[in-house]
């Protein structure tokens, strides 16, 4: 038989390498059939197919599986003739694998070359978390026989072992009973062998002898069926012990079988190529349902982060809506309002003459409160309320929609314990913003008058209370006002801005209330963009790459293209 050419062992190496780091985080419908796919595939790499193609004349593992009480152990030691695994009435009996190989093979068996995570021990008794490693010259060279756990044990890791074991296999002997042969966890195996190409050989115990040829011809119909036809069948009768053996003539038809596959290099390595190209032909659909899982984990991530968005969209929508409405110009705000429009010097020092301003201007810098202060106060407030209702409502909008969509619980449940609500930092973040934003416009102002030299002296001494207009100008719509506010805030607003007009304009001034929105709304569009962050940084943690799905592809299109060039 000819070597292996390197190109294909590289390119199960690097395929296994990637189902072993697959990002399945999110807990999603599917992901758990395809982690188990993908762990299943590299122990079956890991134990099977790499040291297989690394050493194709190695000695032929056939591995005893099968149902619980089926009679695997009494089996294995009745083909050696001597008690070299436990069997009895306890359930599960075996509790750790056994594997019996001939002397010469011990090296083969001793090291990591096949089922490298188990341990190895050659004493007497019961290994945890490993394998039992037993010489016997009951076995000729080439030829190693290994005694499974139970299939269906009660025992999870016994279960997840056998079916490791199974794997690793480049021929199963599958044991079941005459009682229990049509049962599902035995098809379930079989099939799996089917799908995988496994060599088969499947042993009926326990038969009646008066039913012997009726049961045996049931279940060769019903492997027919299967498309196992090519399983080799072997019925033992059920009959006394002797001396805890099976009787030699229900156990030698096996026994010879088996002794001349190992005799027969040609039988072996045609048995080793049945199992090798199954299993590396099995990979494809393997890897598609990983690649699937992955896949829907990536939905789901862009699921909860558009979830996230939409709900932090519609946050912004409704500062930009507060804004716009007039909403703000109540309360406090109109108090503030009507008290510095209704009875402040300010305004009414405005509406004269500008020139006439001068002997007030003197009298103004004598340390008493900036004009407007009052009113600039009750804004902040007013709009750092619109910010953090806005962010607490986005909050519970995202972790209501994230418990209806698919990993959103998990998320959740993984995830900080206050993010129903704003961040614990988003207050302070707001009031900057806000105190910025005023910092802004009454920049803006200035900015505004600056080459307005003939009213420069005047209007330097009014810029905060001209401030306190233009931010009021933001927020002037009759949207959120009714009755006596409208007459009162919206006239009084009217005024300013009549004011404001002669000193710099009627398009300067619609330009400095529009710059003045836009650079409040854009602050406030930062401000929740970075409160969302604290979601999607939950997402990113678990959610797969954008080329996972395309890699683990392209991976197993490589290793075809390798076994289709090994050809």
């Amino acid at each position: 038989m000819s070597t292996s050419a390197p190109r294909l062992p590289d390119a199960l190496q690097a395929l296994r390498d990637l189902l072993a780091e697959v990002p399945l985080y999110l807990d999603v419908p599917g992901r758990d059939e395809a982690s188990r796919s993908a762990r299943a595939v590299v122990d079956q790499v890991d134990d099977y197919l790499l040291p297989r193609l690394r050493d194709l004349d190695a000695p032929l593992l056939a591995v005893v599986g099968g149902s619980t009480g089926a009679g695997k152990s009494t089996l294995v030691n009745s083909l050696l003739g001597t008690p070299v695994t436990t069997a009895g009435v306890l359930r599960p009996t075996t509790r750790a694998p056994v594997l019996v190989c001939a002397p010469a093979d011990r090296a083969a068996f001793a090291g990591d070359r096949v089922l490298p995570g188990l341990a190895r021990s050659t004493g007497e008794g019961e290994v945890t978390g490993g394998l039992r490693l037993v010489v016997s010259d009951a076995l000729p060279p080439g030829l190693a026989v290994l005694d499974a756990p139970d299939v269906d044990s009660v025992v999870e890791t016994n279960r997840e072992l056998a079916g490791q074991l199974l794997a690793a296999a480049d021929l199963w002997v599958f044991v079941t009973t005459a009682a229990r042969y049509a049962d599902a966890v035995p098809w379930e195996l079989l099939r799996t062998a089917q799908e995988r190409g496994t060599a088969l050989a499947v042993v009926l115990d326990r038969v009646p002898p008066e039913a012997s040829g009726e049961i045996a011809a049931d279940l060769g119909g019903m492997l027919r069926t299967a498309g196992l036809s090519a399983a080799r069948l072997f019925v033992i009768e059920e009959r006394p012990l002797s001396g805890g053996f099976l009787p030699e003539d229900q156990v030698e038809p096996l026994r010879s079988w088996l002794h001349s596959l190992a005799a027969d290099q040609e039988q072996r390595a045609a048995v080793v190529r049945q199992t090798l190209a199954g299993a590396l032909e099995s990979l494809g659909g393997r890897v598609d349902l990983v690649a699937e899982g992955v896949a829907r984990q990536a939905a789901a991530a862009e699921a909860l982060r558009d979830a996230a968005e939409a709900a932090y969209a519609r946050a912004c929508t409704a500062v930009s809506e507060g804004v716009a409405s007039g909403a703000l110009l109540r309360g406090e705000v109109l108090a503030r309002w009507q008290e510095f429009v209704g009875t402040g010097e300010w305004m009414r020092a405005l509406q004269g003459q500008v020139g006439r301003l001068r002997d007030r201007i003197t009298a103004s810098l004598t340390g008493r409160p900036s004009a407007g202060a009052g009113l600039q106060q009750a804004l902040e407030s007013g709009v750092e309320v619109l910010l953090r209702d806005a962010a607490e409502e986005a909050a519970e909008r995202t972790v209501n929609a994230w418990r209806g969509t698919p990993g959103g619980p998990s998320l959740l449940a993984a995830g900080p314990p206050d993010l129903e609500t704003a961040s614990p930092d988003y207050a302070a973040a707001a009031s900057a913003q806000v105190r910025d934003w005023q910092g802004t416009v009454l920049d803006l102002v200035r900015n505004e008058g600056a080459d307005k030299r003939t009213r420069a002296r005047a209007y330097s001494w009014g810029v905060n209370g001209v401030g306190a207009v233009v931010m009021v100008a933001v927020f002037a719509s009759t949207g959120g006002l009714t009755g006596g506010e409208v007459a009162v805030a919206g006239g009084t607003t009217a005024v300013g801005q009549r004011v404001l007009e002669a000193v710099f304009g009627d398009s300067a001034v619609r330009a400095l209330a529009t710059r003045a929105r836009e650079d409040l709304e854009q602050r406030a569009n930062s401000l929740l963009t970075d409160e969302r962050a604290r979601f999607d940084e939950l997402v990113d943690r678990s959610a797969p790459p954008p080329d996972a799905v395309a890699e683990l592809r392209a991976a197993a299109a490589e290793l075809s293209a390798a076994r289709q060039a090994q050809r």
